[in-house]
């Protein structure tokens, strides 16, 4: 599977929302996308879903455009305002909310079972604003992919949480092993942090037919700790190593 927004612009009641922006992510493939946090990030989250309408430009999966089959496709994890849980309520009640609008079974018992199957039962009564970002961020995607036919993931500034990059870069680099298209859309010192390279807000981002760039942006998937001493590069899912840009 392959999604490609081709110019997208999103303009607000007061002015630009998202500038003209190009990219391309595929199954199997982790892609950040970094820009300032007026720059759209969440704008760019709606448009590649297909639950927001872009001004200009165009979103296409597997080559054809339609926004009914990017909502079936793509979900958004954890956009402010608008997909993320409200915080004061227990994980629990999260939990039953996501099953019941993927159309599973969201009783006591369902909710149960599906906490203890993912190793999250000891946090089933706990408040969600007091979940640490990784467990927050597992939870939400493990709860998004678990809809039926969802092959693409968009994490809309899971670094808005605090914490060490690593807490959410871990877990959207898990699903991209297990082939699913995943985007993160983050701040620009996060990506820092982690040492990769990201496509940008605002930015052609050099889409062609088969390829970003030469540099494929979307293969460079941090495979141990950035802030391991020594550590210049990134490798691709196939494990080979290469040599980051100098930016």
């Amino acid at each position: 599977m392959e999604i490609v927004a081709d110019g997208v612009e999103v303009t607000g009641p007061h002015g630009p929302l998202l500038e003209p922006t190009s990219l391309r992510v595929e199954s199997g493939r982790l892609l950040f996308v970094t820009g300032r946090a007026e720059s759209g990030r969440t704008a760019l989250a709606l448009v590649l879903s297909g639950r927001m309408r872009p001004r200009r430009g165009t979103v296409r999966l597997d080559g054809t455009t339609g926004t009914a089959t990017l909502r079936d496709t793509v979900a958004v994890v954890d956009a402010p305002q608008i997909t993320e849980p409200e915080p004061s309520v227990p994980i629990h009640h999260v939990v039953a909310e996501e099953l019941s609008l993927a159309g599973h079974r969201s009783g006591r018992r369902a909710v149960r079972e599906w906490l203890s199957e993912h190793r999250l039962d000891g946090h089933a009564t706990q408040r969600f604003e007091n979940l640490p970002t990784a467990t927050r961020t597992s939870l939400l995607i493990k709860l998004a992919r678990h809809r039926s036919g969802i092959r693409a993931l968009v994490l809309d500034s899971p670094d808005r949480h605090g914490g060490d990059p690593l807490d959410w870069c871990l877990p959207a680099q898990q699903e991209a092993r297990r082939g699913y298209a995943v985007v993160v859309l983050c701040a620009p010192h996060s990506v820092g942090t982690l040492s990769v390279t990201p496509a940008r807000l605002g930015r052609k981002n050099h889409i062609g037919e088969h390829h970003i760039d030469e540099h494929r942006p979307d293969t460079a998937m941090p495979t141990a700790d950035p802030r391991t001493p020594g550590r210049t590069g990134t490798t691709s899912p196939s494990g080979r190593q290469r040599t980051e840009d100098a930016r």
